[in-house]
């Protein structure tokens, strides 16, 4: 199976995840990655150069998906509009963008493991998206949700098995990823955090809201 790897920090534990359970005998299966920022592993998914992926949420409407997704209960720390004197979207970003015009919101988005450095930072003017979200609709955002071309039951399985898993991230696996991105082994604990996964009713409730005021903004 070919997956879509987006390597922000918001996936580090379905990555280490994925790279014990296809190792398993239990559930062996064979993964190769096509790795790319959000935007790209949209495109490529589209064209079924993937055959499963974390897909933005605002392309991922009308296709097939397991309850498995990246998603801020309120604020979210690494999707941030910063002051600009015009708008400027982030190319990485899909779903992120729309939300910003849903809001009715200005300035410049930036997502990711730059968006988590500029927080961290200390920008006290940068507005989190998703608590700007929480705030108005009192519901979870949803950014991506876990799509995929056939394979049904195997992936299917691999986020059963995902949702039923629990472990802590190795100290060695934190550090690996602060040399790797140049954030501090802490903050990426709390930043993690921050980041839910399983797609429950409030979650897909928020989904939902997310949709029909894509599909509204877009008439505008």
């Amino acid at each position: 199976m070919l997956f879509g790897k987006i390597e922000y920090l918001n996936l580090l534990p379905f990555h280490l995840f994925m790279k014990r359970y296809s190792r398993s005998s239990q559930h062996y299966m064979s993964f190769r990655y096509k790795k790319g920022v959000p935007s790209q592993i949209n495109a490529a998914y589209a064209a079924r150069r993937v055959d499963a992926a974390f897909i933005s949420s605002i392309k991922a409407q009308k296709e097939s998906y397991v309850k498995l997704g990246i998603i801020a209960k309120r604020e979210v720390l690494s999707v941030l509009l910063l002051p600009s004197i015009s708008d400027i979207e982030d190319s990485a970003s899909a779903s992120s963008n729309v939300l910003a015009q849903i809001l009715g919101l200005h300035g410049e988005v930036l997502i990711g493991d730059n968006a988590l450095k500029h927080y961290l930072a200390g920008d006290t003017d940068a507005i989190d998206l998703a608590e700007a979200w929480h705030e108005r609709y009192k519901l979870p955002f949803v950014f991506a949700l876990l799509c995929y071309h056939g394979h049904d039951r195997q992936v299917k399985r691999l986020a059963d098995t995902f949702s039923r898993s629990h472990y802590k991230i190795p100290q060695y696996q934190l550090q690996k990823a602060a040399r790797r991105t140049d954030i501090p082994a802490k903050e990426i604990s709390r930043y993690l955090t921050y980041i839910s996964y399983t797609l429950d009713h409030k979650a897909e409730a928020g989904l939902r809201k997310f949709w029909h005021l894509a599909r509204q903004q877009k008439r505008l």
